[in-house]
């Protein structure tokens, strides 16, 4: 697919979510369409991210749906539902509504103040993350450690599950210890990328050894993260249970 048909299928997405919009959520103040497509990025597989804002809802509610042949992936709000998950998402480190709202092109009739809360969730992505400190910094670290069961001779079917499981831990390990929003599925090798397209080739390479069996490179690569943590981190971890974790039989 050239330019030019991703700009039309862009334009047809956009105008399929406004309609979308209209007939589905009548009385909501405002809507933000976004996702590869309205990006000028899709296939003809990608859907169209929706995330709807009313002035009041019960709870928050998402929904999939196909509307004029397009995937939709609804995310219904109103401004306080929409804020706790803006900041639920920036204290993980993964902003993903925080993304689609400030990404997103505005739909619906009170745009002043849809651009209003798109320029709060645009100054939190450009602030970044919260440093990466405390008991969750450790907690990354173990896992990494942990996940990262890659010494001695494994067969192959092994260490290709060990590289399943310790992918995303380390792209979190990678992007937010270097200061960064870390991403999930595919936002992870996208935002390596940005950050440092050599880092990226090598954990890509690394991760397709590993996948085919051979674990050699991937360990190498994760424990030299972890070098710039401090190292493999296993003595000395502890976790302690929520007091409320007991039941009396």
């Amino acid at each position: 697919m050239d330019d030019i048909q991703k700009h039309i299928l862009a334009e047809r997405a956009l105008a399929a979510a406004r309609r979308c919009f209209a007939n589905r959520y009548t009385g909501a103040a405002f809507a933000y369409a976004t996702g590869s497509l309205l990006r000028g990025e899709g296939t003809a597989f990608s859907d169209i991210d929706l995330v709807v804002v009313f002035s009041s809802v019960e709870r928050a509610w998402r929904e999939s749906f196909t509307h004029e042949g397009f995937p939709v992936e609804a995310f219904v709000h109103d401004e306080e539902t929409l804020a706790h998950y803006i900041h639920a998402d920036a204290e993980s480190g993964c902003p993903v509504m925080a993304s689609m709202v400030a990404t997103g092109r505005v739909v619906g009739p009170d745009i002043k103040r849809a651009h209003l809360v798109q320029a709060k969730a645009a100054a939190m992505l450009a602030a970044g993350p919260q440093p990466l400190a405390g008991a969750r910094y450790d907690m990354l670290r173990y896992q990494v450690t942990d996940l990262a069961d890659l010494r001695g001779t494994r067969p192959p079917e092994e260490i290709a599950a060990i590289a399943a499981q310790l992918y995303q831990k380390l792209a979190d390990l990678i992007l937010l210890g270097r200061g960064e929003w870390t991403g999930r599925g595919k936002w992870a090798p996208r935002l390596i990328g940005r950050l440092d397209a050599q880092l990226a080739a090598e954990f890509d390479a690394a991760f397709r050894l590993a996948a085919g069996g051979e674990g050699a490179r991937l360990l190498a690569f994760a424990d030299g993260e972890l070098a710039l943590h401090g190292g493999r981190y296993f003595e000395g971890f502890r976790q302690d249970a929520p007091l409320e974790a007991r039941r009396l039989e």
